[in-house]
């Protein structure tokens, strides 16, 4: 009879009140509530009560589609809400506070040093602000790289913790500037389209709402590529950080300067470097996420011959599909709490599949037994939910069967098939008794021919 091994114990050790997470908690959102506090009082004190009540509203435009954006590429194995809630946070008030206070030091600083005011805001524009910015919002990505390692496993969530915080920087420098906008329009008397507030709205909210996502997503893929990388590799996971770094520091103020290389150099930057890199980038996301379910499909049927799940999910869970059909099923027969316990279920089964593949690449780390055993006994209590939802979803999203002309010589067929309608014979369906992830099971040189506790239930001895 397998037997489940017990969870680690750790030996007791005394931990100083600055160690605890109540303490630390309390620290950090008292400094990021500080931190709002000063630059609501600056944007304000720049833009006038009017001006920022514009700015404000104009600003949060964008932010719910490039957050929603964000979730989706993460839908397949989605991290919690507390860290995007903090990137966005420390994005919109810690880094634009340390941005403005150090861009406008270093401006005033060079103007003093070269007396040459027009000279210093150039520089400051195309090399203090991308230093300073790209920094200051890297910061966030470091600390749930460090503090959040379990939640930050490769790409993907690297571009998402990246992109949430470069969103909510551009979130209040687009306060700002449209702040600032609508208080030159103010003072000249201008309206409607030809306004600087509609030119800057256009600009920044309608041709260019992805570029500080862009610019810091860069420095994200770095630390996601770092986090794939085993900790032998010392060298590669510092390094990777600071390149992608670089390159964020590079485009910014490549962006920056545009407005240097003539009347249409803005427009040109634009077209042959903006949109360019961000369709490349889209795609390396998307073609990542794509990774991740077939990682799912390679890893769970190990699972599938040690009696967790059935032989269907792996399919069904390797399926955007599949996966929103089971959670409308499971919606429409047991309600909304029905359609969240499937939403967990997959979530699970997709920890299970990254964290038994970084198991096999030896980056699980001590615990990966009793993180392994907690998720699937969370699989085994949602299971009278979940499993009637993915069976439908994969009988819903199976391809169609293709009909071979009669007779057909048995080598054809490998897994059989059943006589249909008009003599033809049909492949049979690929979640039957005998599902492809049953029949390639055993020939996976990663699948262990049993695993090291079973499930519980009375069909187990």
């Amino acid at each position: 009879m397998a037997t489940c091994p017990p969870y680690p114990t750790r030996a007791h050790r005394h931990t100083h009140w600055w160690q605890r997470s109540w303490v630390r908690y309390g620290a950090l959102i008292t400094l990021l509530a500080l931190s709002g506090l000063v630059i609501l009082a600056l944007v304000r004190e720049q833009t006038g009560t009017q001006g920022f009540l514009v700015g404000l509203g104009l600003a949060v435009l964008p932010v719910p589609l490039l957050i929603a954006a964000f979730r989706w590429l993460d839908r397949v194995d989605p991290g919690p809400w507390r860290n995007l809630l903090f990137c966005f946070a420390w994005g919109a008030c810690a880094a634009a506070l340390i941005a403005i206070v150090a861009n406008s030091f270093a401006t005033r600083w060079i103007a003093t040093a070269t007396a040459d005011p027009a000279g210093a805001d150039t520089l400051g524009a195309t090399v203090i602000a991308p230093v300073v910015e790209e920094s200051a919002k890297a910061a966030a990505v470091l600390l749930v790289f460090l503090f959040r390692r379990r939640d930050f496993t490769g790409i993907v969530d690297g571009v998402v913790v990246a992109g949430v915080t470069a969103t909510g920087f551009a979130f209040t420098e687009n306060i700002l500037y449209l702040g600032t906008a609508f208080g030159t329009d103010q003072l000249t008397g201008d309206s409607g389209i030809a306004s600087v507030t509609a030119a800057t709205f256009f600009v920044r909210v309608v041709m260019s709402p992805f570029a500080h996502p862009l610019f810091t997503v860069l420095t994200g893929i770095g630390f996601g590529i770092a986090a794939l990388s085993t900790d032998r590799h010392h060298l590669r996971r510092a390094l990777l950080p600071l390149a992608g770094l670089l390159l964020a520091m590079g485009m910014h103020a490549l962006w920056n300067g545009s407005a240097a290389f003539g009347e249409y150099g803005f427009f040109a930057v634009y077209a042959a470097f903006m949109v360019p890199a961000f369709g490349l980038l889209t795609w390396l996301v998307i073609w990542t996420r794509q990774r991740e379910l077939g990682t799912v499909r390679a890893e769970l049927p190990a699972y599938v011959l040690a009696g967790w799940l059935t032989p269907v999910e792996p399919y069904a869970l390797g399926s955007m599909r599949a996966r929103r059909i089971a959670r409308q099923y499971a919606r429409r027969h047991a309600g909304k709490e029905g359609a969240r316990a499937v939403a967990r279920y997959e979530a699970c089964a997709t920890s299970v599949a990254f964290l038994r593949q970084r198991g096999r690449r030896g980056r699980a780390g001590a615990d990966f037994t009793a993180r392994e055993r907690a998720l699937l006994e969370t699989l085994w209590h949602l299971r009278g939910v979940a499993r009637p939802a993915l069976d439908y979803a994969a009988r819903a999203t199976a391809p169609p069967p293709v009909p071979v002309p009669w007779p057909v010589p048995p080598w054809v067929h490998p897994y059989g098939g059943t006589q249909g309608a008009y003599g033809l014979r049909t492949a049979p369906s690929p979640y039957g008794p005998q599902a492809p992830y049953a029949a390639q099971a055993p020939h996976n040189p990663y699948v262990p021919p049993y695993h090291p506790y079973a499930p519980p239930g009375p069909h187990r001895p």
